[in-house]
């Protein structure tokens, strides 16, 4: 009987494999001359019918207008209103491209392989009680209810305490999880009505005063209720309102003399903790810059144009603001010609996403860099096959999503967890191959820039100019040689230049 039974599998199996090859050949012969006949017929009205009846138009048009503009103009004629775009603007910024990093190896050695690499940041060096964490990556601020959900502030407040970095609430309400979960917190101290009670804001490890934001600038956020049903209207206490507002202004600012008041109150009630402020680059960067110099902020954080959000008017993402490599390199500069660049902690954000970008932008002055689009991405990681192709996956971590259920927070945690220690051991990488062993010992001179746009505004020197050491560096090389002849083969340079780390 089994010989039978296996008789039967083998004449089974081959039978369905001759019924598979005769159906393919069957489909090929009878499918090509249908394709064919298909595609003829198209070619020819392609090929004879007018413009205005031509679809070929469309191609035409879609040349001088982008796809972007197109679906977005159609968005405006269907909703009648102003359209937000999540994750920023398409345009292409000036960014991080136009720098690469000198490597070490003569003149400078590379650092031993087994050197520690101390990637540590102090936020706020002369607060009462500085905000120290192990690496210079955090968490952008997302909103609770006004952005994210509760599962998404949980899995990155449990991703960053594993790193041991930061996490920062935004301008949502206050979730109590993220702080039980998060090692270190910046409360935003934003200017809608909600999570402003002394008991929330002396949770904070440091506070951030918000003015405005690389997607939005300044402008007011308006969110209808209706987005907000759920505990998130609970936490904001705005179930009974039509819209949640965070104004253009802070009702206790009503003239730029005013934030010293506000950063002194705030400053003792938290403490001591530091207090700084958020802002979104313009072209009057270094009188902002001053303001908060003058009410006596610990941090500063500044977003460039690239800065996403869940949503914001697309004139606001694209036309609005500096890019982010102008505005850290104006900032940066500006902080030491005050004086202050090792007292007041700048901080950067804007359409960083790799370890290189943030490296470079530590060597031009940044502190800490803040991430946000790369790390919902990062954490999303597989998961987005519970969404895609029908949904974005947008819907597994906006507040309102249609899929929140579906996100799993500890596999999210883990991913970015993930995600922040590749991006600390490639940063680590890349500070030994400079010859150095700490973020503080980078700087502009541990880059060079490939074109003359990103020299000027870095004042990184060009590729194309010639690195000649200082007179001084090189007596000191030649005089360990011995005999006078070997020490008078050396050339001799009276220009005074960059002089090579030792």
């Amino acid at each position: 009987m089994g010989n039978n039974w296996m008789t039967f599998l083998l004449g089974s199996f081959a039978g369905a494999m001759i019924a598979i090859v005769v159906s393919g050949v069957l489909t090929l012969l009878f499918a090509r001359p249908l394709i064919q006949w298909i595609v003829g017929q198209f070619t020819k009205r392609l090929m004879n019918d007018r413009y205005p009846e031509n679809i070929w138009e469309m191609v035409s048009a879609l040349t001088r207008v982008s796809p972007q503009t197109v679906i977005e103009n159609s968005l405006r004629a269907a909703e009648a209103g102003v359209i937000e775009r999540p994750f920023g603007s398409p345009r292409k910024f000036l960014h991080f491209d136009g720098l690469v990093f000198s490597p070490a190896q003569l003149a400078t050695l590379a650092a031993p392989d087994d050197a520690e690499v101390d990637l540590r940041v102090t936020i706020g060096p002369r607060a009462k009680r500085p905000l120290t964490i192990e690496m210079p990556i955090m968490a952008a601020g997302m909103g609770y209810g006004i952005g994210v959900s509760e599962k998404t502030k949980i899995a990155i407040a449990k991703g960053t305490a594993a790193v041991g970095t930061l996490t920062n609430t935004g301008e949502g309400g206050f979730l109590p999880e993220e702080r039980q979960h998060a090692k270190h917190l910046i409360i935003q101290y934003h200017s809608g009505s909600w999570s402003k009670e002394p008991h929330i804001l002396k949770q904070a490890d440091a506070i951030e005063i918000r003015f405005g934001q690389g997607a939005t600038a300044g402008a007011a956020n308006v969110t209808p209720v209706e987005y907000l049903e759920g505990r998130a209207a609970a936490i904001m206490q705005i179930q009974n309102q039509e819209y949640a507002v965070v104004p253009s202004r802070h009702e206790e600012i009503q003239k730029p003399q005013d934030l010293r008041g506000l950063v002194e109150k705030l400053r003792a009630l938290t403490e001591g903790v530091p207090i700084g402020v958020k802002i979104g680059a313009s072209a009057k960067l270094e009188a902002d810059l001053e303001v908060a110099i003058w009410a006596g902020v610990d941090f500063i954080s500044i977003d460039g144009g690239q800065a996403g959000s869940k949503g914001s008017p697309p004139i606001l993402e694209d036309d609005f603001g500096l890019p982010t490599i102008h505005a850290l390199s104006r900032a940066a500069r500006y902080l030491r010609e005050r004086g202050v660049k090792e007292q007041v902690t700048l901080l950067s954000g804007g359409g960083y996403s790799t370890p290189s970008e943030c490296l470079k932008a530590v060597a031009l002055g940044a502190d800490g860099i803040y991430m946000g689009t790369s790390l919902l991405w990062a954490m999303t990681h597989d998961q987005v096959t519970k969404a895609i192709p029908w949904e974005p996956p947008t819907q597994l971590l906006f507040y309102p999503g249609s899929l929140t259920e579906e996100f799993h927070e500890q596999e999210a945690a883990q991913y970015l967890e993930n995600f922040l220690t590749s991006f600390a051991e490639e940063m680590r990488l890349a500070i030994l191959a400079l010859g150095k062993t700490s973020l503080q010992q980078m700087g502009p001179d541990d880059l060079v820039a490939l074109d003359e746009w990103t020299s000027k505004i870095t004042n990184v020197p060009l590729v194309s100019e010639p690195y000649l050491p200082e007179k001084e560096w090189m007596d000191s090389l030649y005089a360990s040689t011995e005999g006078e002849e070997k020490r008078n083969k050396r050339p001799d340079r009276q220009t005074k230049t960059r002089k090579p780390d030792t």
